[in-house]
Order: C-alpha cells, then sequence, then structure tokens
C-alpha cells in the first residue's frame, strides 16, 4: 500500500509517498513494522517572510499555490512512482492557517476525483503525534505526549490509536510562538526557535565573563493543572531588554537573554510533563513538533525522565517539524477505522480551528 501525503498547515509546503504493508489492525502494524518513508519532500517559505518576522497567510498561501504541484510531482518522482500506483491521499485538513490549508486540501481534492483514489483529512497534531511510529517498532499505551510547535503546545493522554484525552493546552501564545517572539524583540531574526539555541550556545561559551543577571519568570510552573502561558514571558523580556540595554552592549546581553529564554521555555515544558507523569503513570513518554529539534529540551527531557525508567521517544530531526512523512502515517491509522470510498473527496473540507 503506497500513500501519498500532503502538508500546506503553514508556511511550508510537503509532499511524501510512504509504503505500508497491509495489515488488518494498526497493532499487526506495528509488530512487522510496515511503514517505509519512499520520498519526503518539502519546499520551504523561511526566506519569504523572514523579512517579517513571522507568517504572512496571504503570502504563504501565494507560495503554497506556485509550489504544490512541483512538490507532489518532486515526491512522486523520488519515490519512483506515480499517481496512478497511490493507493491513499492523506492530506492536512487542520488545524493551520485557512489560506495556506485551503491549497492543499483543495489539491488532495482535485487529484482524488481525477485519479478516482480515497482520500482522508489529517488532523495536524496528530501527525505530529504518529511522526514517532516512523522510527519505533512499538509503543505501549497508555503514552504522554507533549505537543509543542509554533501554534501548538498541548499535553495529550493517548489511550489507544486515535484515542486521545488533552490534559493540558496553552491559555494564549505556544512555545515555539515564544521563541519566535522573543528573537524578533532582541533583533535575532526568524525563525525563532534556531536563532535563540544558537546565541545560547554562545552564552555557554562565555559564562565565566557573566556580567548581566537575567531572571525571566516561568509563567504558570507551579500552577495545580497541566496548562501552559507564554505571554507573559514575551512581556517580561521586552521589558528587561530595555532596561539592560541602557547599561549593557547587544553583543554582551543578547546571548544571556536567549539563553534564559530557552532556560524559561525548557523548564515550564518539561515540569508540567514530569507532573502529568507522576499522576497518571504512562508506560511511554512522546515528545512531538516543530519544537522537539531543540537540543535543551530534547537533552534535558531525557536527563529528567530518566529516573521514572519509561521509554522516551522524540522523532528524528527531519520529522520534528512539518512534514508530508507524518501525514501520511496518521492517515493511514485512520484509513484502518474510516476505509473512505474513492468518491469521499466531495465531503473533505478543510478546518483551521480542527482539535484533536
Amino acid at each position: 500500500m503506497k500513500i501519498l501525503g500532503i502538508e500546506t498547515s503553514c508556511d511550508d509546503t510537503a509532499a511524501a509517498v510512504v509504503k505500508v504493508k497491509k495489515p488488518s489492525s494498526p497493532a499487526e502494524a506495528l509488530a512487522k513494522a510496515g511503514f517505509s518513508v519512499l520520498a519526503n519532500t518539502s519546499y520551504s517559505q523561511m526566506a519569504i517572510h523572514k523579512k517579517f518576522g513571522g507568517i504572512v497567510p496571504n503570502l504563504a498561501s501565494r507560495a503554497h499555490l506556485q509550489k504544490i504541484y512541483p512538490t507532489i510531482k518532486g515526491a512522486l518522482s523520488a519515490a519512483k512512482t506515480k499517481l496512478d500506483n497511490i493507493d491513499l491521499i492523506a492530506v492536512t485538513r487542520g488545524p493551520g492557517l485557512m489560506p495556506s490549508l485551503l491549497i492543499g486540501v483543495n489539491a488532495a481534492r482535485a487529484l482524488a476525483y481525477r485519479f478516482r483514489k480515497p482520500i482522508i483529512g489529517v488532523n495536524h497534531i496528530e501527525g505530529h503525534i504518529y511522526s514517532n511510529w516512523l522510527a519505533n517498532k512499538k509503543i505501549e499505551f497508555p503514552a504522554l505526549v507533549l505537543t509543542v510547535s509554533g501554534g501548538h503546545t498541548e499535553l495529550v493522554l493517548m489511550k489507544n490509536y486515535g484515542k486521545y484525552r488533552v490534559i493540558g493546552r496553552t491559555l494564549d501564545d505556544a512555545a515555539g510562538e515564544a521563541f519566535d517572539k522573543a528573537a524578533r524583540l532582541l533583533g535575532l531574526g526568524f525563525p525563532g526557535g534556531p536563532a535563540i539555541a544558537q546565541q545560547a550556545e554562545q552564552w555557554k561559551s562565555q559564562i565565566s565573563n557573566l556580567k548581566p543577571q537575567i531572571k525571566l519568570p516561568r509563567p504558570m510552573i507551579n500552577s495545580k493543572d497541566f496548562n501552559f502561558s507564554f505571554s507573559g514571558l514575551k512581556t517580561a523580556v521586552l521589558y528587561s531588554y530595555n532596561d539592560l540595554i541602557k547599561k549593557y552592549s547587544p553583543k554582551e546581553i543578547k546571548p544571556a537573554f536567549a539563553a534564559e529564554v530557552q532556560n524559561a521555555i525548557v523548564d515550564v515544558l518539561i515540569s508540567k510533563t514530569i507532573k502529568a507523569v507522576e499522576k497518571f503513570n504512562p508506560k511511554t513518554i512522546m515528545v512531538a513538533g516543530g519544537v522537539s529539534a531543540n537540543k535543551k529540551l530534547r537533552e534535558t527531557m531525557a536527563e529528567k525522565i530518566a529516573p521514572y525508567e519509561i521509554p522516551l521517544l522524540i522523532p528524528d530531526f527531519a520529522y520534528t517539524t512539518d512534514n508530508a512523512a507524518m501525514i501520511a502515517i496518521a492517515g493511514y491509522f485512520d484509513y484502518l477505522k474510516k476505509k473512505p470510498a474513492a468518491g469521499a473527496w466531495k465531503k473533505l473540507q478543510a478546518n483551521a480551528n480542527l482539535e484533536l
């Protein structure tokens, strides 16, 4: 079975071809380690949005429109296959930016109609969760999942395939957005996550020359629930930076601020995760989403989880950011439950606010 995955939820135009041994159930799929990524291609719009310091929806949509079919053709070519040989089309239907989602959904619908293929709409967050299946043959339930990206920060208790309970979510800004906005305030460029991490590494190398003492808040770290909040952190960065820039040069304080921003975000994410581990006793812990590429988060999470002796799974770097391989795999599990017919394209609609 070959699945064409299509992802256009934000600013990356992505397509992938994933081959699956066709079992009778998800459990059998994992037992046989049936996933093989034949192609995973994407077009990044980073150069388009960098000068704005963030994603501009109408520009993102226009770029998707220009690149969607070349990207799909590229994936099919890399996989050495044709649409005639595709058994299922899986496309992100939400959540995300509506102008971007519409390009991917409508392109997928057109292909499903033209080639008479079954099609299934995939939840983008579910795709990130299933990215962990690309490298792991067996995952035990219940699983605790920290999904953390530019638009989403959630703690999810996954009871089985496709069965989720959201136990905590951000009340305002996501962790990835906090990275982006903090980087913008510090003049570090876009995307913010890698820029902050790079500056933080510089701070480690010059820690002996520490001058400015910077301490940022860890919002809601001591709350009794599992929710997050990062809007106050951005405000603290703004006021603190504007105050210290009067005393120190940007070269002195930018690495220090970057390190403290990263530490604050990572501290909150891990604290909430550990609290959920102690309450729900999961058999597997997973991290997913673009921010899961952060080295500090990966290393500190592994260190803090180790005493609990619970397997910690984090996707390979290639599958942390938005990609179509994860959409293809999530679509496969949905396909096992729903078995869409060839005419399913007629009812498929994008939903920018789609919930897990």
